[in-house]
C-alpha cells in the first residue's frame, strides 16, 4: 500500500514536471488544455466585464449630466447678464444721444437768437375736450411766465397758459381755433426768405393734422417743402421757432390770397421733456 502511493506521488511529481517543461518550451500554439482554459476564462470574465463597465459608465455619464448642467447655468446666467447690460447700454447711448441732440439745439439757439431754453418734463397730459393741456414741473419760481412758448428740438408745441409757483399749463397749438378768444393766432414767414413771406397761422384740422395758414400775399413766393418758422410779430410768439413744413398752397375763398397746410414738426406722442423759450428783452421790460 506504502509503495502505490509512493508510486503514485513519483508518477504526479514526475507529470507536474513534464507540465512545466512543456510550458517553458519554445511552442508556436498553446496545448488544447491551455486552449480550454483560457477559452474558459474569457467567457467567464465577460458576463463580469460587461456589467461592470455599464455600472462604470452610468455613473461617469451621471458625472458628466450634472457637469454640463453646471455649465449650461453658468452660460445662462452669463446671458442674462449680458441681455441687461445690453439694454442699459442701449438705454444710456439712446440717453446720451437724445441729451447731446438738446444739447446742440440749445446752443444753436442761443448763437441765432439768443434766447434762454428751460428744460420742462412734461409730468401730465390732460384729454379734456374742452380744456385740452399739458402739465410741466417748471412755475413762477423758476421764471414761467404765460404766454411763453414751448418747443421741442423739432418744433413749436404751444404755449403757457396759466402758472403755479411749481408748475405751469401749455396749451398745445394743436387747440388753435381764431374763434376762440382766448388763443393768439401764430404769425410766420418762411425760413431764409424771412423778409419776403407771411401767414398766419389760424387753426388746426384734428382730421388730418394740419395747420391751416391764411393772409397769404398773392404774390408771396413760399413753396411746397418750405420751412414754416415764427415771424415774431404779435408779441406773443418770438421769432424763429421752427413750426414744420409747408404742404399745399391753394387760392382763398375770396381769390384774393392764399391758404396753405401745413405739417408739424413736433410730434405729440409720448411727449416727455420740452424747452420753455426766455427771451431776454420780453423779461427785461418785464422787469
Amino acid at each position: 500500500m506504502r509503495n502505490k502511493r509512493m508510486s503514485m506521488l513519483m508518477i504526479g511529481f514526475i507529470l507536474c514536471i513534464a507540465v512545466i517543461g512543456f510550458s517553458l518550451s519554445d511552442r508556436k500554439e498553446l496545448s488544447w488544455p491551455e486552449k480550454f482554459l483560457k477559452d474558459t476564462a474569457a467567457y467567464v470574465q465577460q458576463w463580469f466585464y460587461k456589467p461592470a463597465g455599464s455600472i462604470a459608465g452610468f455613473f461617469e455619464d451621471i458625472g458628466n449630466l450634472r457637469t454640463i448642467y453646471e455649465e449650461n447655468e453658468r452660460l445662462r446666467l452669463t446671458a442674462a447678464a449680458y441681455a441687461r447690460e445690453k439694454i442699459n447700454y442701449n438705454f444710456v447711448e439712446k440717453e446720451n444721444k437724445r441729451l447731446q441732440e438738446e444739447l446742440d439745439f440749445t446752443e444753436a439757439q442761443k448763437q441765432m437768437n439768443k434766447y434762454n431754453y428751460l428744460i420742462a418734463q412734461v409730468i401730465s397730459v390732460s384729454n379734456d375736450a374742452n380744456n385740452r393741456t399739458l402739465t410741466i414741473n417748471l412755475g413762477s419760481k423758476n421764471g414761467i411766465k404765460p404766454n411763453m412758448a414751448v418747443t421741442t428740438i423739432k418744433g413749436l408745441i404751444g404755449l403757457v397758459s396759466s402758472v403755479t409757483p411749481y408748475t405751469a399749463a401749455v396749451t398745445p397749438i394743436t387747440e388753435l381755433d381764431e374763434s376762440s378768444p382766448t388763443f393768439n393766432l401764430i404769425a410766420v414767414t418762411i425760413m431764409g426768405r424771412e423778409d419776403e413771406s407771411f401767414g398766419i397761422l389760424s387753426s388746426y384740422n384734428k382730421e388730418t393734422s394740419r395747420l391751416l395758414m391764411t393772409k397769404i400775399a398773392e404774390t408771396d413766393k413760399m413753396t411746397i417743402q418750405d420751412t414754416v418758422i415764427t415771424s415774431g410779430l404779435g408779441g406773443v410768439y418770438p421769432r424763429g421757432l421752427v413750426v414744420g413744413t409747408l404742404e399745399s398752397k391753394q387760392l382763398g375763398d375770396f381769390g384774393l390770397t392764399y391758404t396753405a397746410s401745413v405739417e408739424l414738426a413736433a410730434s405729440f406722442d409720448h411727449l416727455t421733456e420740452v424747452f420753455v423759450v426766455q427771451v431776454p428783452e420780453l423779461e427785461a421790460a418785464d422787469q
